[in-house]
């Protein structure tokens, strides 16, 4: 008898289980999560990171007592294509594919105002499918060990950027300018910033349950990405919104570290010698930014420099982006040294295949020469923290291929040299035989 009722418990259990996992599947629940929710969390999927918080002492960042450095991603797109089920597979792939790389940090968007699968559909009115989609993202990277930059507002148009929120204002009648720059001053328009931080800071994860305040697979919040405001060479009006919105995040969270966002350009209270590093046109004109000033923010935790040769260096040659990539790097690792006491992280860099007379070897040389300045500077424990290849994207991505973008299964010399740059931080924290062991199926 005893043996009957189990046996019926059994059956009743089976159904159980397959109505669930039909119910997570038609509701876009990653069936992977619901499947250790329902086994108690016996492995790290479902359930908070196990993963430390990233902390900086000085000019390094630290983890678990042990410099940390950084080989990391762009891949922007991540919460959009998280929205529907038929693309969601793109994230899990590219987390797969960097992962296989030893890749650890990965920056992504976690904005979208007012445009296609908007996460912020007007000020302070989200779309909660859209957030569900950031929480897949953020436990998704947990569940391969790799952390996330999240930087939240775009100076360009794409995902909506601060012309979408000067237009809210203007629609609404609060703000007295349609100027894009306005986004900077206007007290109403930094009023439905912070509403978008605070509630992007205080989100309880659906499926971890865990606020991303308080998440540390989160590796920093980055306030803006690329922010200038031309209206203002002097710097003084893009210096006190950083100054303000820096103090606001860590009001609201101070676990995670912050950064501003910018490419690295020379400003005003920048030396000559400085100055004329930047490039080209950049050298009278800094777009309102002002990189060591800038950084020395007190609530900022590291500094963001970009290097796009291509885009700045009109009909150089190889050798002369080359050089200019390692003139520029170099200046800033200088700075988090000298000026800054903070690490410098490279958070975008990269070679454009649209560019005449492109070749693969191309891009090998000039990455390789970004890695090569970012370990040299790990080796003597230097502010040089790490750099982040602008971008890999999975497979059947055309459409957001931008010249820049690769795909790692697809071009083998660059698999093969970011996964070196892998290895060669990973045995600099821990020892090449550690290394080798933590990262066994990457180092071997």
């Amino acid at each position: 008898m005893a043996g009957g009722n189990g046996l019926v418990l059994y059956h009743i259990l089976g159904l159980a289980s397959f109505v669930a996992l039909l119910y997570f599947s038609l509701a876009g629940v990653d069936i992977r999560l619901a499947l250790s929710s329902i086994a108690g969390g016996a492995s790290s999927r479902g359930r908070a990171s196990p993963l430390p918080f990233v902390e900086r002492r000085g000019a390094r960042f630290f983890v678990d007592g042990r410099p940390l450095y950084v080989n990391g991603w762009n891949s922007y797109w991540l919460m959009d294509q998280a929205v529907e089920p038929d693309t969601r597979r793109r994230v899990s792939r590219v987390f797969t594919a960097a992962a296989a790389m030893g890749l650890t940090v990965c920056r992504t968007w976690a904005f979208n105002d007012g445009a296609y699968n908007a996460l912020q559909l007007s000020p302070g009115r989200f779309d909660e499918r859209v957030f569900k989609a950031l929480d897949r993202v953020v436990a998704e990277a947990a569940q391969h060990d790799v952390r996330l930059i999240l930087s939240l507002a775009n100076n360009l148009d794409a995902y909506g950027g601060k012309r979408q929120y000067v237009r809210w204002a203007w629609e609404e009648g609060v703000s007295f300018t349609a100027s894009n720059d306005s986004f900077f001053f206007d007290p109403a328009i930094r009023d439905y910033f912070k509403v978008y931080i605070k509630t992007l800071l205080t989100r309880k994860n659906h499926l971890t349950g865990v606020q991303y305040k308080d998440d540390p697979t989160i590796f920093a919040w980055e306030l803006m990405n690329e922010p200038r405001c031309t209206s203002d060479p002097s710097g003084d009006t893009l210096q006190r919104w950083m100054e303000e919105m820096a103090a606001y995040v860590k009001s609201i969270d101070k676990k995670h570290l912050l950064t501003v966002g910018t490419e690295g350009f020379y400003g005003p209270t920048s030396p000559p010698n400085k100055l004329s590093v930047n490039p080209g046109d950049w050298y009278p004109n800094n777009y309102g930014g002002d990189f060591v000033r800038n950084s020395k923010i007190a609530d900022i935790d590291f500094a963001s420099v970009h290097v796009y040769p291509d885009n700045w260096l009109l009909h150089a040659n190889l050798d002369e982006k080359v050089k200019f990539a390692k003139r520029w790097i170099t200046s800033h690792v200088e700075d988090g040294d000298k000026e800054l006491d903070k690490p410098v992280l490279v958070s975008e860099f990269g070679l454009s295949h649209l560019v005449e007379g492109f070749d693969e070897s191309h891009r090998d040389a000039l990455y390789k020469a970004v890695y090569d300045i970012v370990r040299d500077s790990a080796r003597r424990g230097g502010a040089g923290a790490g750099a982040f290849v602008w971008q890999l994207a999975a497979e059947f991505m055309e459409e957001y291929h931008d010249g820049f973008a690769i795909v790692p299964s697809e071009r083998p010399s660059m698999q093969r040299l970011i996964t070196e740059q892998s290895c060669r931080l990973a045995a600099l924290r821990n020892g090449n035989s550690e290394a080798n062991r933590v990262l066994k199926t990457v180092c071997g």
